[in-house]
């Protein structure tokens, strides 16, 4: 696919291209940004898709307002809440919110957060977990449907979004496809996956290039 429709809503600036001195080898990053609207007292299930020299929540969320919460889900929820007295998040701002992971958001007033980093390119990787439930999304800012990120669906697995209330999606290969829809996802969405106990695909990998 080109860039141009796997990356349509995210902003993008191309790095500079540099030569390292007294030699022919060269480099191309690529870096960009996308921003995430939250309503007051409402949760948001976002996503990191963009790599920082350190993706931790501390980093990856950054200052926010007092009282602010973000929960990660990892075979249960862990909050963090963020307090300027600290300052930072608190129990531990180190905690990761590595690409292609996200989280429960919610703030006390309505605020935009703006996520900014490199696209990752090449070879990538997400694991889902078979038989048990992870917040996952694209590594890359992609706005599409779950057959255009690539997901290995297989019977059985199923998919919920969150907007202001959970939608659960089933795929069966007889329908064919995901019940009672497809769903379309956003640049900065995140959403639960669980792979069905009978999966034997759980390596969610996409080669991806910016052209």
């Amino acid at each position: 696919m080109r860039t141009k429709a796997l990356l349509c809503a995210a902003a993008l600036a191309a790095g500079a291209v540099t030569s390292m001195a007294q030699s022919n080898v060269y480099s191309l990053n690529v870096v960009g940004y996308y921003n995430v609207n939250v309503p007051a007292n409402k949760y948001v299930l976002l996503a990191n898709q963009l790599n920082t020299t350190n993706n931790t929540i501390g980093s990856v969320l950054g200052t926010s307002q007092d009282g602010a919460i973000f929960q990660k889900f990892l075979n249960g929820y862990t909050a963090y809440v963020y307090d300027s007295l600290v300052p930072g998040w608190t129990p531990d701002g180190n905690a990761t919110l590595n690409p292609g992971e996200g989280g429960f958001y919610k703030s006390p007033v309505a605020t935009t957060l703006t996520f900014v980093g490199e696209v990752l390119q090449g070879n990538l990787t997400n694991t889902l977990p078979i038989n048990k439930y992870a917040v996952r999304s694209s590594i890359v800012p992609q706005a599409g449907t779950l057959t255009q990120l690539g997901i290995p669906a297989e019977d059985g697995d199923v998919v919920q979004t969150y907007g202001n209330g959970y939608t659960a999606y089933v795929y069966d290969s007889l329908a064919p496809g995901w019940t009672p829809s497809e769903p379309s996802l956003t640049v900065g969405q995140s959403f639960f996956y669980k792979k069905a106990s009978t999966s034997t695909q759980s390596q969610w990998v996409r080669n991806f290039t910016v052209q």
